[in-house]
């Protein structure tokens, strides 16, 4: 049976489905790594719905990937330094069921196709670096670039920079 799976960018009006996501994946991703307490903050920093809507102000482009109705995943891009023509890859995730399936690669691919056309030569990305998702990066052609430590309130994500260029 094929299934149907559609991306789709995503308005103001996708913001409580980008919520709801965001409140189903992040637990399951990053138990491992990141104590509940760090999870529960910087939750509400990036994934309230004010802080949503700020975000797609100030120039991130979100997409959704659903499986017929049903929204499974997004992510979202924006400039980072327009005269290098670098874009940032901000954030992608698949709920927990559907990873694993090329979907994770397909919803990356569309944010690449999308960056290509805006006119990006690089597309960079932070990934936590005992995220076991930098391995799916590196499979689909990204590079560590640089280590980056990046404070959030009392916490800090120690980040690989990855980069691929287009």
């Amino acid at each position: 049976m094929h299934t149907d799976y559609t991306i789709r960018e995503a308005t103001a009006s996708d913001i409580p489905t980008v919520k709801f996501l965001a409140e189903a994946i992040w637990e399951p991703t990053y138990h491992t790594t990141l104590t509940k307490e760090q999870i529960d903050y910087m939750f509400e920093v990036i994934y309230t719905e004010d802080a949503l809507a700020q975000q797609m102000q100030e120039g991130q482009t979100f997409l959704l990937i659903s499986e017929g109705e049903q929204a499974i995943g997004f992510a979202a891009f924006s400039v980072k330094e327009a005269a290098s023509k670098i874009f940032k890859l901000n954030k992608i995730y698949l709920l927990p069921a559907f990873q694993g399936k090329g979907l994770g690669k397909r919803l990356l691919s569309e944010v690449e196709a999308k960056v290509k056309e805006r006119g990006a030569a690089i597309l960079d990305l932070n990934v936590n670096r005992y995220n076991k998702a930098k391995q799916f990066y590196e499979r689909c052609g990204y590079q560590v670039h640089q280590e980056e430590d990046i404070p959030i309130g009392p916490y800090w994500m120690n980040d690989y920079i990855m980069r691929k260029k287009l």
